[in-house]
């Protein structure tokens, strides 16, 4: 993917119902596919690996080890 100059990863901590924005940004990084997921779509993470991910199916095989 092509990142504009103002497009940033953002730093979250992540908890049960959202995430705190650490440090501001546009985007995060899927822990699975590496995939850029724009936080205003990001709906999947692990509150206790503190990872994002772009699907449920990319977070289904990171919390069953099927990656």
């Amino acid at each position: 993917m092509l990142m504009s100059s103002n497009e940033r990863i953002a730093s979250l901590y992540f908890e049960a119902n959202g995430f705190r924005v650490l440090k501001p940004g546009t985007h995060v990084t899927c822990a699975v596919t590496g995939d850029s997921v724009a936080l205003e779509v990001l709906r999947y993470w692990s509150v206790e690996r503190q990872e994002a991910y772009a699907s449920c199916e990319a977070a289904t095989r990171r919390l069953t080890g099927a990656d």
